[in-house]
């Protein structure tokens, strides 16, 4: 379980990394006073590098209940691990791509990391009815 668990705390660190690219390769002066307003007017890699840590965000509350339930489900360790990591190796990658603009290469990682969060929620469910 401490495996999965560390997967999470990963993907937790992972919009803020996006974060930081974001306002690091932007054009112009940071403005922390209104941040959403400087990205908005971003374009390029520092735009993709916002979009990707959007994304990132809306990815981690399905990735943590996935990962919660299946562990409080007793899932196998094997399978909740290796779900885990396969989630976070795909997470990694989409943000690549994004970075990079690869378009195809981003939606094939987006839906790994998808199936991944279903794969553990399927454990879960098989977990409690056992």
């Amino acid at each position: 379980m401490a495996v999965a668990f560390w997967c999470l705390l990963a993907a937790v660190l992972m919009p803020p990394i996006f974060a930081a690219i974001a306002k690091a390769t932007g054009e112009g002066r940071y403005n922390n006073l209104a941040p959403r307003e400087y990205l908005e007017r971003q374009t390029g890699l520092s735009r993709r590098a916002d979009w990707a840590q959007r994304n990132s965000f809306e990815a981690l509350p399905t990735f943590a209940a996935a990962v919660l339930a299946a562990a409080l489900a007793g899932a196998p360790e094997i399978w909740l691990s290796g779900l885990s990591l396969a989630f976070v190796a795909a997470r990694i990658l989409y943000g690549i791509s994004y970075l990079k603009d690869w378009g195809y290469a981003r939606s094939l990682f987006w839906f790994s990391g998808f199936f991944c969060c279903l794969g553990l929620l399927v454990l879960a469910a098989l977990g409690a009815a056992a």
